[in-house]
Order: C-alpha cells, then sequence, then structure tokens
C-alpha cells in the first residue's frame, strides 16, 4: 500500500479549512438549549472536512458526496444511536428529516450541527425513559400469570408515535427482564434490585458520554455508508488501539466493545484461555462477572467496556466467572457461566499445533495429521532482524509437517475454521508449502492497478493428499490459502461457506500527515481488494467448498454479505496458473456422493443435521411469553430436545471395551462432528488417490 500513502500525503499537508461561506444547517429545535448539551469542537469541524476530501479521494469505492449518501449517513446515526427504537418518539424522526438531505453539505463545510442536535435531542429523550423506569421499579407490579408477549427484536419496529406508547413498550420491556432474571433463579426482591442497579448505571454512563464520542459515532456513520471496515478512531480510541496492538493481553484474551447495552465479544484472541476453553464465541454477551469460585456474580449490563473490562482483567492465575448470553442463544436460553483461569496472552504466542489421529474406513486404518492454524502470524520486527526464531506460520507449519511425515501419515487436515486472517505473507508462503511456484492471490489497488502476488519457491514441502476445513468465520488471510488450495486442485476443501471478507484496509495516523497541533485521530481506510488467481473476488462470497457440510449460520446472518453497505463480488482477469494433478472432478463427485450416504444414513450425522435445523426453527421466533408458566415450558421443552439430540450423538457407536478414560476421550473427539467427517472424507480421498480406476488430469 506504499503508493496509496504516497499519493496521500501531498492532499493532507494542505491545511484544509472548513468553508464559512457556504450554507450551514440551521437548527430550530424541540428543546431549549441546555447548559449540559454537548458541543462541537473546533478541531472536530477540521477533521469531518479532512476526512471527507480523504474517503473521496482514496477510498476503494468511488463516490459522491450527494443526498444519496447523505440519507444513508443519516439513517445509519439514528440506527446507531437508537437501534432499538425505544427512545426517540415518532415526532423527533418528523422534526430530524429535514437534516435526511443535508449532511453531504455538513461533511464538506465541517458543519456539525445536524449530529449534535440529534444526539443531544436522545440524551434528553434518555432521561425521560429513566424517571419512567425509575417510577416503574419503585413500585413494581409484574404478573406473570397474564398472557402477553414482547418482541426482543426492535430493529424493525416503528417509531412510537407518543409518550404513552413508548411506556407501553418500556412496561414489556422491564417485565421481560425481570422474567428472565426470575428464571435465572434470582428471588423477587433481587430482581427489583438488580434492575435498579442496571439502569442506574446506564444513566451515569450517559452522563459520561462526551463530545468526543458522540464525533466518533457520527463520522463512522459516514464510514458505515462506504464500507464495514471503514472506520474513523477518535484520538482517546486511537491511543487505546495503539495500546492494544503492542502490549501483551491479561486477562481472559478476548477484545471486547459496547454493543446497546451489552458487553459483546469483538474476537477471541488466539491462545487465550478464553480460546483454549472454546465456549466463549465472537458475538457472545457478557451480561455479569464474578471473581473466584465463590464471588458474587456483578450485573454489568449498562456499563461501559472500560468499566466491563477492569472487572474481568486480572492477576495471572486468578478466576474469572462471566455470565454469558450465547450468540447461538435462543429466546428462552438461560444465561450460561464460565469460569475461567486469567493469563497473560501475548499475541504472537498463539501457534500452529497439530494432532494425529486413526480413522477406520473402507477396512484400513488411516493414520491422519491434522494442523491447527488458529491465525495467519508473522513477527515482521523479527523477520526484519533475521532472528533465528521468529515467530511465523509457515516455519512452524513446515516443521509440523515434516514431523508428521516422520510419523508417517497418510493425509494432512489443514483445519482454519475461526481463523478470522492476518499476515498477508505467511497466507502465500504457506500455500507455497503445498504448490510449486507460481501465483497465489492478486491485489487490486482503488487505481485500478493489480498486482499478481506469487510463491516463488518452487520447493514442496508436501505432496500428499490434504484436506482445507473451513467455517462461516474463516475469514481473509485463510480464504486466500482455502482458495489456492482449491484453485490448483491442490486438495479438498469442505466445510462451510467462508465469511467473505475480501478488502484490504490500511490505518492512516491523521497527526502524521496533517499539520495541526491537535490530536486527530485515526482513519482505517478500504484501498484494495483481493481476487483468487481464478480472477473471482473473495468479497462477499468468500470461498465455497468443495463438499458443504450443514451449518447454523447462514450467510444473510453472519459475514460479509450480511453487511448492507459490503462492497460487490466482481471478477477481473485470470492469473496464469497450472493446475495440479493432485484432484479432479470425478474424484470430488465421488467424495461428494460417499459423504451424501453418510448423511443420510448414520445416526451421528442425521443428529447432527436435526439439532442444526431445530437451532436455525427456533432462532427465527424472536417473540417471547411474559407469562411465566409458559416461559418456563417454553425453555423446558427446548432444553429437553437439545438433551435428547446431544444424547443421541454422544451414545452413537459406542464401543463397549471402552474403559472410562479412552470413552472420555472418544466422546471428546466425537462431539467435533466436521473434524470427523473431515477426516473420513480426507480417508475416502486417500483411498481414491491410490485407485487406478479413477484418473486423474
Amino acid at each position: 500500500m506504499k503508493s496509496f500513502l504516497i499519493a496521500l500525503a501531498p492532499v493532507l499537508l494542505l491545511s484544509l479549512q472548513p468553508d464559512d461561506s457556504r450554507s450551514r444547517v440551521v437548527s430550530s429545535r424541540p428543546f431549549a438549549v441546555a447548559d449540559d448539551d454537548l458541543k462541537p469542537t473546533l478541531t472536530q469541524e477540521k477533521v469531518e472536512a479532512y476526512v471527507t476530501k480523504i474517503f473521496s479521494g482514496y477510498h476503494y469505492r468511488k463516490f459522491n458526496v450527494n443526498d444519496s449518501l447523505s440519507t444513508k449517513m443519516y439513517d445509519n446515526y439514528l440506527n446507531d444511536i437508537d437501534r432499538g427504537k425505544l427512545y426517540f418518539l415518532a415526532s423527533d424522526i418528523q422534526y430530524f428529516d429535514k437534516y435526511r438531505n443535508q449532511l453531504d453539505e455538513a461533511l464538506n463545510n465541517g458543519d456539525l450541527t445536524a449530529a449534535y442536535d440529534i444526539y443531544n435531542t436522545f440524551r434528553k429523550r434518555y432521561r425521560e425513559r429513566s424517571n419512567y423506569i425509575t417510577k416503574a421499579l419503585a413500585n413494581p407490579k409484574f404478573d406473570f400469570s397474564v398472557e402477553e408477549s414482547f418482541n426482543t427484536d426492535r430493529e424493525k419496529a416503528t417509531w412510537a408515535k407518543n409518550t404513552e406508547e413508548l411506556d407501553e413498550i418500556w412496561r414489556k420491556l422491564l417485565k421481560n427482564e425481570a422474567l428472565e432474571l426470575k428464571l435465572s433463579g434470582k428471588a423477587d426482591t433481587s430482581v427489583v434490585t438488580l434492575l435498579r442497579d442496571r439502569y442506574k448505571n446506564r444513566e451515569r454512563n450517559l452522563g459520561r458520554f462526551r463530545s468526543e464520542q458522540v464525533f466518533q459515532m457520527y463520522m463512522n456513520a459516514f464510514c458505515e455508508v462506504l464500507d464495514p471496515h471503514t472506520r474513523y478512531f477518535s484520538p482517546a480510541d486511537s491511543d487505546r488501539f495503539k495500546q492494544d496492538m503492542y502490549q501483551a493481553l491479561e486477562g481472559i484474551g478476548a477484545v471486547l466493545r459496547e454493543d446497546g447495552n451489552y458487553i459483546k465479544v469483538v474476537e477471541v484472541v488466539p491462545g487465550g484461555p478464553a480460546f483454549k476453553d472454546k465456549r466463549l464465541k465472537k458475538d457472545d454477551r457478557i451480561i455479569g462477572v464474578a471473581q473466584g469460585d465463590e464471588g458474587k456474580v456483578e450485573d454489568i449490563v449498562g456499563w461501559y467496556v472500560d468499566d466491563a473490562v477492569k472487572k474481568i482483567k486480572g492477576t495471572k492465575g486468578t478466576i474469572v466467572r462471566l455470565q454469558v448470553l450465547a450468540s447461538d442463544a435462543l429466546p428462552n436460553d438461560p444465561p450460561k457461566e464460565i469460569r475461567l483461569v486469567r493469563e497473560k496472552v501475548n499475541l504472537q504466542t498463539s501457534r500452529a499445533k497439530k494432532e494425529i489421529v486413526t480413522i477406520n474406513q473402507n477396512k484400513h486404518d488411516y493414520k491422519i495429521g491434522i494442523i491447527n492454524i488458529p491465525s495467519f502470524y508473522r513477527d515482521f520486527e523479527g523477520a526484519g532482524k533475521r532472528d533465528k526464531d521468529f515467530a511465523s506460520t509457515t516455519r512452524d507449519v513446515q516443521k509440523i509437517i515434516d514431523s508428521l511425515k516422520a510419523e508417517n501419515v497418510e493425509g494432512i487436515v489443514i483445519d482454519l475454521r475461526n481463523n478470522g486472517g492476518g499476515s498477508l505473507t505467511e497466507a502465500i508462503s504457506l500455500t507455497g508449502l503445498f504448490i510449486s511456484k507460481g501465483p497465489v492471490v492478486q491485489v487490486r489497488e482503488s487505481t485500478g492497478d493489480t498486482e499478481v502476488q506469487t510463491d516463488p519457491d518452487p520447493n514442496v514441502t508436501y505432496d500428499g493428499p490434504i484436506a482445507v476445513l473451513i467455517n462461516r468465520f474463516s475469514a481473509s488471510a485463510s480464504e486466500i490459502f482455502a482458495a489456492a488450495i482449491q484453485d490448483y486442485k491442490r486438495g479438498i476443501v469442505l466445510g462451510e461457506q467462508t465469511y467473505g471478507k475480501g478488502t484490504v484496509q490500511t490505518m492512516v495516523d491523521l497527526n502524521q500527515w496533517i499539520k495541526d497541533s491537535d490530536k486527530l485521530g485515526q482513519i482505517n481506510i478500504t484501498v484494495a481488494k483481493f481476487y483468487r488467481i481464478n480472477g473471482s473476488s473473495t468479497q462477499r462470497k468468500g470461498v465455497s467448498p468443495d463438499i458443504e457440510f450443514p451449518s447454523a449460520f447462514s450467510a444473510e446472518e453472519y459475514g460479509e454479505s450480511s453487511q448492507p453497505t459490503a462492497l460487490p463480488w466482481d471478477q477481473i482477469a485470470t492469473a496464469r496458473f497450472d493446475v495440479t494433478k493432485s484432484l479432479n472432478e470425478k474424484q470430488v463427485a465421488k467424495l461428494r456422493e460417499k459423504y451424501q450416504q453418510r448423511l443420510k444414513s448414520e445416526v451421528e450425522m442425521k443428529t447432527f443435521v436435526d439439532e442444526l435445523e431445530l437451532f436455525r426453527k427456533a432462532r427465527e421466533n424472536t417473540v417471547v411469553s411474559l407469562q411465566e408458566t409458559k416461559r418456563k415450558k417454553e425453555r423446558e421443552e427446548a432444553e429437553k430436545k437439545r438433551a435428547a439430540l446431544k444424547k443421541l450423538e454422544t451414545d452413537d457407536e459406542v464401543d463397549e471395551d471402552e474403559t472410562p478414560a479412552t470413552a472420555k476421550a472418544t466422546d471428546k473427539k466425537k462431539k467435533d462432528i466436521y473434524m470427523n467427517e473431515t477426516s473420513r472424507i480426507l480417508a475416502d480421498y486417500i483411498t481414491l488417490s491410490k485407485a487406478p480406476s479413477v484418473a486423474k488430469r
């Protein structure tokens, strides 16, 4: 991205100032201006104009700052402030609509009138709701015998017409939260106390919200119009980001952020306690924290993320217990408790690992090597200094392959599930371990220039049968590797359609390029796209496996294609490359046929598919009963179905001669249905590779 930075420098060194000669937005607010209203700064107005200029000239998406952009930005901003439509009234939205087509001029002029007018109105509406909640919880009358329901998904709801309608929405919302707490085992008095504390925390956080945070939210409403990965970071968030990049993480090994009133897991850091434990997942919401095995759970709903992190982080070796609402939880599911032992996690310490399994199939025991790669890591500083043992995915995997070959494995599985990417250099060099030299990926910049990036090394570390296992959360560098293996027909790609993140971002510190004494923050701007060597972009579509496994996550719900403003999929010219003779279409068709037979006939696979279907159907229903007896029954029925399915899953094919120890080990492996099936498909692939009747290209 060097060309991008060189081209950008002259523009940024200009001293851009908001053009006060142009018209500015005039506000006529429904509320009088209050002394504690948040106000923009002159620096923020300058940054608004700077960033608009940069994005207009250098973002990969070519766009015009016009009324269409203004409308989308306006909708984003309202959604970011009041996603659940729980504070603003329809009359507020009617008043705000005058800004709908004015934000384009505001961006160019450095005018933040609309941003602060909308947010300050929200503050007043929030305080009105706080007053309602205080009165409602002063003498709560939750009658859980009444048959009524509440829709937990309010994003598609309409704005309340008046205060009375909003009061009714909040009555049901509070009743639902109270019932959830009661069903989780809380006493009636504790339920009310918890709710009071929860909403006091939220109001306190509102009072701590500063002008800098309003500006960041407003600018990111602009960024979201361009694509999901372009962001503006305020000076405070920029400093925090730099600390996270260069310091070890101490605690559970998870990146957290605020999402509405919840603390949401953005990333589980490979190698950390949460990653090793495997129960905490991306998009889970942490609602409570307790210290040690005996500590009382502290409700953190409505907390700032910084305050929550202080509770979750701690001294190495100490215990923290988290109450978590799983991202895949059904509406009636209770929170789960996750006990973790804190550790110091360095981002470079999570390395590729190996495992060897034996699969009995086709009247033969197949020795399969499994290599799990949590991320595409590379110690660039160590590599630059030519350190002998610098961290590198490719170097580690090469050593693992050598050890697996020494143990005479017949095939290797590369496990890229939940691998969110990392170093492009490593993705290219890792591909080179399995192919002779040749192109691996194409990168097209915003200028239209395309660069083909190749593996120059003709040496092949492993030429035996390989399978690449991917899932919906394999992204970026993972997709580049899997796509190259698929395009070269070097191995079989199995699992789920990948995430579909085929864009490249660069981080720009505004103070390094703009002459200004004030701290200005940073931008993360999308400047390029990845393309497979067959010319197809990995953007949106990701990598589709040769054999697709049942999935709980659809492309419409998770992944790049679920983002409304994700850059589109497209194609460019194919790079010149020679397909290997490792795999052909007849073999893939035969492997798919064998897999489909198992899917229909074997109890374990049928049970797994049934469980996923049950899960999908249950998640579609976001309406919950507010009658205690009915809600209990719904929860119990869902738990019974899950328990029955899990029992079938683990009871199938139990060896009568197993000892308790070996049974436990077997059970652990059986629960990884995807890896079991991948190993079986690889075993079939090994058999076909040896069969003279199946022709190879």
